[in-house]
């Protein structure tokens, strides 16, 4: 995940939320190093408690904050259509050359207005991304992500908790507020779970989501 600024990115500056923060910078700058440390990992090892609830292939699915492009190039290996968006340039550059044979339809854009994307999907990933949110920015993109899925699509939603760089930008998101949130703009929670930090950082932990829109 990245965040972006206008004078890092060149974003268009109607979009707000991620890409108007200071995190911009720390992203663009750190590309690179960001890039091994995120491949390191498979996709499959990152969310393994959520890949059951992945509907079959193929489905339309955006990844949201894709940073670079891990999750979304592993998704279209599994048959899925895949649109990625991310609000850092440089971020976008790393991913499209790691991942060039990748299938991924590659969009600049933030939370919480996503004017990029046109919905429905059937599954939003939107990992290591929440915690760059205000939280004035919060509520409104709760309900844009309840927009774009389709009814009964699934969000998967990773939330980190703990330290990090004071450039980095992170906000401490209680669950609570979370998971009310989602109840109150028609995403149903099925399954949630807490555990350590995967890259073995001690005072990091994560709670990840999963939830649906509700069928009308």
């Amino acid at each position: 995940m990245a965040t972006g600024e206008a004078s890092e990115t060149g974003d268009d500056p109607s979009e707000s939320g991620l890409r108007h923060t200071r995190g911009s910078a720390y992203y663009a700058r750190n590309a690179e190093w960001l890039a091994k440390r995120y491949e390191s990992l498979s996709f499959e090892t990152v969310h393994q408690e959520s890949l059951s609830f992945l509907p079959p292939a193929p489905a339309r699915v955006a990844d949201i904050g894709a940073g670079t492009g891990r999750d979304a190039a592993a998704l279209t290996e599994r048959g899925y259509e895949v649109v990625a968006v991310e609000p850092v340039a440089r971020m976008r550059e790393v991913a499209q050359r790691l991942h060039a044979d990748a299938p991924v339809v590659w969009l600049e854009g933030a939370l919480p207005h996503l004017a990029c994307l046109n919905g429905p999907f059937d599954v939003l990933l939107v990992s290591a991304v929440w915690m760059h949110l205000a939280e004035s920015d919060r509520e409104p993109a709760m309900r844009r992500l309840h927009e774009l899925l389709t009814p009964g699509g699934v969000l998967f939603l990773t939330v980190r908790h703990g330290p990090g760089p004071e450039e980095q930008q992170l906000f401490e998101v209680p669950d609570d507020e979370t998971l009310d949130l989602a109840r109150a703009c028609g995403l149903r929670p099925v399954n949630v779970w807490e555990g350590s930090d995967r890259l073995g950082r001690g005072q990091v932990c994560w709670t990840r989501l999963v939830l649906s829109r509700e069928c009308a």
